[in-house]
């Protein structure tokens, strides 16, 4: 029988490197139009100053806002946010899954020292000791596998793909917190303006009520007139309370988001109109988002260890191969340990050739095609649900403007209408009625007006996250990778 020395299987091991069955990874087809929507209520603009016609993820977050303070707010945040810190957490967990499944590439060398002492009765032993004692001391591998059907290969590959899923969706987290910092800021400014509103009108809703209580008093007036008058006071108190309570729980949830108290020594908040964010950034292709949404990178990545993983399960059909050797010195006294002929080794290769599993093998390899199929379909989705986003954000910027113009000519007209319905009730042309009505329907004009003011903001926020923007700091900043440190704690008091 031939003998195979251990330099002979490392280099069959070696020229077996290359064997996978892993299937060759194909990118699944756009499961999207090949261009975003067009027609009247896609209609862009001409592109802001600075822009240069860039892609959103070319634009830093410091360029894109042009409020001091919710750029104190957003790096606060992301200093301070614990969902990104424990997404930051899981890239490093991911990371060192990923280093153990590599090492499995490599024998584990374990140094050893023993010493046995053993009796054996005198009519059992050729020697004339009952009584023996073996001193060793060596370096041992333990079952090392030698990779021929890259099955360990595979799974490292897998290990990897989920790791760079893993900060894909970090990076993805970050992203998104800064489009939720801009976004209850602005919501926020939005609860400031409505309760400046409010306030006017409850101030004139009790000017109001004092005449007709005078009127009513001399004679002159009507209870229903008074009545009337007394009830747009109290709505407009309910309504401050309830704005005062939504201001109030809306810093509640920034505060939550920024992950720490809100400091002191912020800047100056600029109201909705005074915000210069950005507009009009080009969409670009369906096709880009691939390499600019991480969240789709993500999935791609989640696919490619789907793939990774097929190949590992088809490798479980062939034998495998592992080996276990040692290498020392022993001697049956301590002090002979070291001397000549004290050698001692052994190397004990294992094949394990599976015959009958049960059809569990072939059930692995179905689990792992299924899964396959799934990543596909949840990638496919992610680029359906990127697509969507987009689009819905480009038909808002497209319209908002024309809303935002209308509503303004609409409050305006409430306005004169309120001052012609005054101006006849105090003349007796017209009853109190008359002014109660024009003046709710200013309040609501002026409350929507506020919202629509928020709403397109906000619809800026969220198009330059769902285009991949928010990523990098400031404009022209070589992107940080997916997987870079997290920012360090900032103190806020």
């Amino acid at each position: 029988m031939r003998k195979f020395s251990l330099p002979w299987v490392l280099a069959l091991a070696a020229s077996a490197a290359g064997c996978s069955f892993a299937p060759d990874y194909q990118r699944p087809a756009l499961p999207v139009a090949a261009s975003f929507p067009a027609g009247e209520a896609y209609r862009y603009g001409e592109p802001s100053p600075g822009t240069q016609n860039q892609p959103a993820p070319d634009i830093g977050w410091r360029d894109f806002f042009g409020d001091p303070r919710l750029h104190k707010l957003i790096e606060l945040a992301l200093a301070n946010n614990r969902d990104l810190r424990v997404s930051a957490l899981r890239v490093q967990e991911a990371a060192a899954q990923y280093r153990i499944v590599r090492a499995g590439l490599f024998p584990t060398v374990d140094a050893n020292a023993s010493r046995s002492r053993t009796r054996t009765p005198l009519d059992l032993t050729s020697s004339s000791q009952a009584i023996s004692n073996v001193y060793s001391v060596g370096l041992g591998a333990a079952a090392w596998e030698l990779d021929f059907w890259g099955r360990v290969r595979s799974l490292k590959s897998q290990a990897l793909a989920q790791y760079l899923a893993t900060a894909q969706a970090r990076k993805a987290a970050e992203i998104s917190l800064v489009s939720q910092v801009a976004d209850q800021y602005l919501a926020m400014l939005a609860y400031d303006e409505q309760l400046e509103v409010t306030r006017k009108t409850l101030a004139a809703a009790q000017s109001s009520y004092k005449l007709a209580k005078l009127q009513f008093d001399v004679g002159a007036g009507s209870e229903l007139d008074l009545r009337e008058a007394q009830g747009v006071v109290e709505q407009a108190e309910a309504n401050l309370s309830v704005q005062t309570r939504l201001r109030a729980q809306a810093e509640n949830a920034l505060v939550l988001v920024v992950g720490s108290a809100l400091p002191d020594d912020l800047p100056a908040p600029l109201g909705l109109d005074d915000q210069s964010i950005l507009a009009d950034i080009p969409a670009g292709l369906p096709s880009d988002l691939l390499t600019r949404r991480p969240d789709i990178i993500q999935a791609e990545e989640t696919l490619l260890a789907a793939n990774a993983n097929i190949g590992a399960a088809r490798a479980a059909f062939f034998p495998k191969i592992s080996l276990t050797g040692q290498f020392g010195t022993a001697s049956p006294t301590l002090d002979g340990l070291f001397k000549s002929g004290s050698a001692a080794w052994s190397f004990a290769p294992q094949i394990s050739l599976p015959i009958f599993d049960a059809g569990s093998n072939l059930a692995n390899l179905d689990i792992a095609h299924l899964e396959k199929n799934v990543a596909i379909a949840q990638y496919e989705k992610a680029i359906q649900t990127a697509f969507r986003e987009v689009s819905d954000g480009l038909a808002a910027r497209g319209t908002y403007d024309s809303q935002i113009d209308a509503q303004k000519r609409f409050a305006a007209s409430q306005q004169r209408r309120l001052d012609l319905s005054n101006l006849l009730y105090k003349n007796g042309a017209a009853s109190y009625l008359t002014v109660l009505t024009a003046q709710n329907d200013l309040y609501a004009a002026q409350q929507a007006l506020i919202t629509a003011r928020m709403q397109r903001l906000t619809n800026l926020v969220d198009l330059y996250q769902y285009l991949g923007g928010g990523w990098i700091e400031h404009t022209g900043d070589a992107p940080r990778p997916a997987d870079a440190p997290a920012r360090p704690v900032v103190a806020t008091h």
